[in-house]
């Protein structure tokens, strides 16, 4: 780990949070992650190395500690209160982002954006047992599925049916999820405008909207332009 030399609180938490990926990591252990797979879908496009590397950069500094799954191969990883001392450091992050920045099109990943829809579900809304949505995201001249299983004890996304039969589809695209998630828009309001379809029982297609809660920075107010207050 590279040293700034300085002593500056900013400076030493830079040396190890401001790193490529390393916040998105903590982002995700706040959100519920708890294995390398379920980190690396809220990360699409981190190699397993780097992530391998962030992790234990983090246990290293007691952000994360980690221990054996108790079924299977591999480890389960959770935020120390050190690590989740973070979570106001993230939010004033995200609000600020939120704020400030617009959303261009390189940052919508669809992966990234089913995975981020699934965080917000909330099961105990879903109908019992659990529902599975296939979802057809259109990206440039192709579509790429994802499968959403929505079911106790966690939201899973698969890049492959799994098997289960399919209780709905939806076709969209990633910038229509950010904007619902984000709460620009109502699932109803891009269907109307095409921007998006769903099929399936007329009875879970009405109720999808309530199982979805909105972004933490749904209603953060955006900033059309500079500010321009004068400097006191």
């Amino acid at each position: 780990m590279k040293s700034y030399g300085q002593y500056c609180p900013v400076a030493r938490a830079s040396e190890l949070l401001a790193e490529r990926w390393t916040l998105l990591l903590v982002r995700n252990l706040l959100a519920g992650c708890r294995t390398f797979g379920e980190l690396r879908a809220g990360a699409p496009g981190i190699p397993k190395a780097l992530l391998s590397s962030r992790l234990e950069s983090l246990t290293r500094a007691r952000v994360v500690t980690r221990r054996p799954r108790a079924s299977g191969h591999g480890w389960e990883y959770e935020l120390t209160d050190k690590g989740r001392a973070l979570e106001s450091v993230c939010r004033a992050l995200g609000e600020w982002g939120a704020e400030w920045l617009e959303t261009e099109p390189h940052h919508l990943d669809p992966a990234y954006a089913v995975w981020a829809t699934a965080r917000l579900v909330d099961l105990r809304k879903v109908p019992p047992p659990g529902v599975t949505i296939r979802l057809e995201l259109a990206q440039g001249s192709t579509t790429r599925r994802f499968w959403m299983l929505l079911f106790e004890p966690r939201a899973e996304v698969c890049s492959t049916s799994m098997g289960r039969d399919v209780d709905l589809v939806m076709a969209t695209d990633a910038e229509t999820l950010a904007d619902y998630n984000l709460r620009r828009t109502t699932l109803a309001a891009a269907m109307r405008a095409g921007r998006l379809r769903l099929s399936g029982p007329r009875e879970l297609v009405r109720s999808l909207p309530s199982w979805i809660d909105p972004s933490p920075y749904a209603y953060t107010e955006r900033q059309k332009g500079p500010r321009t207050d004068a400097v006191r």
